[in-house]
């Protein structure tokens, strides 16, 4: 599991507004679960990924490994070494 925080810190350059927005859609989807804890002062809450979303990894992987052989061939981004 992990917190709105931590997604927050390791997804580059995204605000508030569009994490949210995502990860409700991936709730609706069924791509991930949202388990709410009931804290006062702030409302905790915790991700994780869903049997479902486990699915979609390795296509996601797939794709992002097409697009890193697309930028290499094209020189774009930082080169492997």
């Amino acid at each position: 599991m992990i917190r709105f925080g931590e997604l927050e810190k390791n997804v580059a350059r995204i605000t508030d507004k569009i994490l949210t927005g995502q990860l409700r859609q991936l709730e609706r989807e069924g791509f991930i679960h949202r388990k709410p804890y009931p804290v006062v002062p702030f409302k905790k809450v915790e991700y994780s990924i869903s049997d479902k979303g486990m699915t979609a990894i390795p296509i996601i992987e797939a794709i992002r490994n097409y697009v890193l052989e697309l930028m290499e061939a094209e020189g774009v981004g930082e080169k492997k070494e």
